[in-house]
């Protein structure tokens, strides 16, 4: 016989309720304890891979995590259907579902941060200008980070980036986050924004940058624009694995977590 079949009815039930056995305190209040720390609010940040819009994808997309989830930020990296397999207004409308979805999905969130590199940064620039009063809810951006983006997307029709993505001007310019910097004001009038550019990015990159820095900073935005030296177009992001980065500890320090 199995010592279970032996005990009385209440010591059986003691014996399988948890919270009879905890050293730190009652049975009542250890289950209160529990419920709470599982509540606990933590920030959000939400990652836009780069890749020209037709290269990478989220499997991608996890080296942020290590160095922000120990210093107590949840890090969620979106896919988007690259070219050829998608077009520009899919991607942008895409990106904008993901993060209603996902403030939906996650209900004890202190505050909500974007983060993109290139291709990626162009689409967290397109988040920040969407106008929500089409979707179920309006997220509150707290921050944005912009890393070695494009906002003119314009110049990308006459090189061979496009040849997957078929852009027409018309299309390029209705997904240009420079023209549509009215929008972003209305949208993310409180964001805090900055926009990060390589030492070593092309000139026409750091041109954008600059552009789009001084366009948000003429609307009154809480922006700033940083070079970050001695970096080039990948390894700017690739060095956000280091909790000690420039770049890491501005980020954390946006999210009050420094």
């Amino acid at each position: 016989m199995l010592q279970w079949e032996i005990m009385d009815k209440d010591e059986l039930e003691r014996q399988y309720s948890p919270r009879q056995w905890s050293h730190r305190m009652s049975g009542d209040e250890v289950i209160n304890a529990h419920v709470t720390s599982l509540k606990a609010e933590c920030p959000l940040l939400i990652y836009f891979h780069g890749g020209y819009w037709q290269f990478l994808s989220k499997a991608e997309s996890g080296f942020m995590a290590v160095p922000l989830v120990s210093r107590g930020v949840a890090v969620v990296a979106v896919d988007y259907s690259i070219a050829p397999k998608g077009n520009m207004d899919l991607m942008v409308s895409q990106v904008r579902k993901s993060v209603v979805s996902i403030i939906q999905q996650y209900s004890h969130i202190s505050g909500l941060y974007l983060c993109g590199h290139s291709a990626g940064a162009h689409l967290v620039a397109m988040v920040l200008s969407t106008d929500w009063s089409q979707y179920s809810i309006t997220p509150q951006i707290k921050g944005a980070f912009l890393v070695s983006g494009i906002y003119d997307i314009v110049p990308i029709i006459s090189t061979s980036v496009n040849e997957p993505l078929k852009m027409t001007k018309e299309i390029a310019l209705h997904n240009s986050p420079i023209q549509l910097l009215q929008q972003l004001k209305v949208s993310s009038a409180t964001s805090e924004i900055v926009v990060a550019v390589a030492q070593n990015d092309s000139p026409e990159f750091r041109r954008q940058s600059e552009d789009y820095f001084n366009a948000l900073k003429s609307l009154g935005m809480k922006v700033t624009f940083e070079d970050v030296p001695n970096t080039d177009h990948f390894n700017i992001m690739e060095n956000f694995v280091d909790s000690d980065y420039y770049l890491t500890q501005l980020l954390l320090k946006m999210m009050g977590k420094d």
